[in-house]
Parts: structure tokens; C-alpha cells; sequence
């Protein structure tokens, strides 16, 4: 009778070690997911056509965390996400053009910060106006801000609807297009 009994208990054990390993396996993967997409890099959708042509409405793209929390601030040029101060989207992706204690001029179509034209050849020629009657030009970036704006600059909500972003909303930066496969690469 005992050598019946064996071959039960060991399969039931068997059965036992199995399930437990294959929870623990699955705990595992969520943890490391979520410890990569709150710590590393995070997805994000293209909610608007404000950053056309570089990136299109429906784009996916993956912005990293780490440059912001170890390496550097955010600074001129860089493409940003944040959550979306009118709450209309999730996020809100746009490119960083003045930091904290600059001055941000729109004259004749142009961004001038610091009193010199920027050189934005990723505007393709679309002016740059004001959007709102809130703001008023010259402006000086308080610390702790940063002013955004869309590449497509007739077609942006940025900055110059809600004003300067705190640095501490900037939840990455977006470095790489992986949607669709014909935009596939690295975002500037």
C-alpha cells in the first residue's frame, strides 16, 4: 500500500512546486515591468498632430527616464512628455525650448530666447505666434520651468496656451519611435 502512496504524494508535491514557481515566475515579470516602465522607459501614444512632421498623431514612442533623474536637467532641443495641463490627454509630447530664468520672445514669426533667434529648422518654416492673450512677450521662464512647443506651429497647444511646464511634471524623454515600422528610429 505504501508504494502506491509515493507516487501520489510526489505528483501532488510535483503539482504544488510547479504552481508556486509559476506564480512567483509571473509576480516576477509584472514587478519588472512596472519597475522598467516607472524607472526606465515608458511607452507613450502621439495624442496630437503639434509635433507633425517629426512625429505623427498615433506615433508610439519610447521615452527614457534615467538622463532626468541622474545625468542631466532637461534643456533646449530635447522632446519632452508631460501630462497634459488642460487634461484633455493623458500626455502631451513637445520639444523643450528655454529652461528656467530664460527669456522667450515671439517677434516676426520667431522664437528668441535670451534675445537670439533660434535656429528650428524642425518647424519647416510655420511661424511662431502667440496663442494667447495670458501671455505676454517678452516672458522669463520662472525656475523650476521649462517652456514646450509643438514643431507644427500653427497647429500646437503648448506653452503658449498653458504656460511654462514644472520641471518636476516632465515624466521623460522621448528618444525613439517604434510605430508604426515606416517612422521606426531615433526622434531629434
Amino acid at each position: 500500500m505504501s508504494d502506491t502512496t509515493q507516487p501520489a504524494k510526489a505528483e501532488e508535491t510535483s503539482l504544488t512546486r510547479w504552481l508556486i514557481e509559476t506564480v512567483f515566475l509571473v509576480a516576477l515579470a509584472f514587478a519588472l515591468a512596472f519597475g522598467i516602465r516607472t524607472f526606465i522607459v515608458e511607452p507613450f501614444i502621439v495624442p496630437t498632430g503639434s509635433m507633425i512632421p517629426t512625429i505623427e498623431i498615433g506615433n508610439r514612442v519610447l521615452a527614457e527616464k534615467i538622463t532626468y533623474r541622474f545625468t542631466r536637467a532637461p534643456r533646449y532641443g530635447d522632446i519632452v512628455v508631460f501630462p497634459d495641463p488642460n487634461g484633455e490627454h493623458p500626455h502631451l509630447i513637445k520639444r523643450l525650448i528655454a529652461t528656467g530664468g530664460q527669456t522667450v520672445d515671439l517677434k516676426d514669426g520667431k522664437v528668441y530666447v535670451d534675445g537670439k533667434a533660434l535656429n528650428e529648422p524642425y518647424t519647416h518654416g510655420l511661424p511662431s505666434e502667440p496663442l494667447s492673450p495670458q501671455f505676454h512677450f517678452p516672458l522669463t521662464v520662472p525656475q523650476g520651468s521649462v517652456w514646450v512647443m509643438g514643431d507644427n506651429r500653427t497647429n500646437s497647444g503648448d506653452s503658449r496656451v498653458f504656460g511654462p511646464v514644472p520641471v518636476n511634471k516632465v515624466e521623460g524623454h522621448a528618444v525613439w519611435t517604434y510605430w508604426p515600422l515606416s517612422a521606426f528610429g531615433q526622434l531629434k
